[in-house]
């Protein structure tokens, strides 16, 4: 009887023992591991063993964070204030650093990803800060990642999702837009009023050197205004044909008529 309690109870210390010296990690982690103290290195993925008591392990995952980090309050470079909040990608590259180096990585680099943001936006103008987003994502990243990289962890990204500012601004620059908008349009307007004079111009001088247009012009005006259904036409009639006439007229008159070009004067 005695000898069967014995044997169970080794069966069971086996059992722990076995128990708390195999260890399994994912293909996503690593196992850091401490002997007594003093750093082994990082084992897995999959079945390694251990050394009970002696041995402690501390699994870090390597898959990408995504960390959002919380709205910041700056005040852009020409004095604007605004409310801005960024997400951070990063991950684990070395286990064995991400644990000895830094007490909790994760929020050791939300805190440097806050205050970076703060750092970086002050330097920048509102309009840079809203047409170029790209470059400040490429700085804050670079920033932050040289500042993460003795801990063994990689910044992969960082974007800016949202910028923020107060109402009287927002007014301010729907003014601007709307000023901008105005100013093109009539850069335009002037634009295209230059380009028709030029064009006048040029079909004034091939009308001159063939007075034929004249008449096909005024013809195309008939056609033009009959196709309205307008009661009343106006017919133009150029003051050419009205010279043989006064000049006959002025011949018989002996010359004190005057001709409807000096009336005209």
């Amino acid at each position: 009887m005695e000898f069967l309690t014995s044997a169970l109870v080794l069966g069971v210390l086996i059992i722990i023992f076995l128990t708390s010296a195999i260890k399994i990690v994912s293909e996503y982690e690593r196992g850091v591991i401490f002997r007594l103290g003093r750093l082994v290195g990082a084992k897995g993925p999959g079945l390694f063993f251990m050394i009970p008591i002696v041995d402690r392990m501390v699994k870090v995952d390597l898959r990408t964070i995504t960390m959002d980090v919380p709205p910041q309050e700056v005040i852009t470079k020409d004095n604007v204030p605004a409310k801005v909040n960024a997400v951070v990608y990063f991950r684990v590259l070395d286990a064995s650093r991400s644990v000895v180096e830094v007490e909790n990585y994760v929020m050791a680099t939300s805190q440097i990803a806050q205050t970076t943001l703060r750092s970086i936006l002050g330097q920048s103008d509102l309009d840079h800060l809203l047409t170029e987003r790209d470059k400040i994502n490429s700085r804050l990243q670079s920033i932050i990642d040289q500042q993460t990289d003795p801990w063994g962890v990689k910044v992969s990204m960082v974007e800016v999702k949202d910028v923020e500012i107060p109402q009287t601004m927002q007014r301010a620059m729907a003014r601007q837009a709307e000023a901008e908008r105005e100013r093109r349009a009539k850069v335009i307007a002037a634009e295209g009023e230059f380009q028709a004079s030029e064009k006048l111009s040029s079909a004034a001088l091939i009308m001159d050197q063939t007075p034929t247009s004249i008449q096909l012009r005024y013809l195309q005006t008939l056609v033009e205004v009959a196709a309205e259904k307008n009661s009343t036409t106006i017919f133009p009639i150029p003051i050419d044909l009205f010279e043989p006439f006064l000049h006959k007229a002025k011949a018989a008159a002996g010359g004190d008529s005057p001709t409807l070009s000096d009336t005209s004067e």
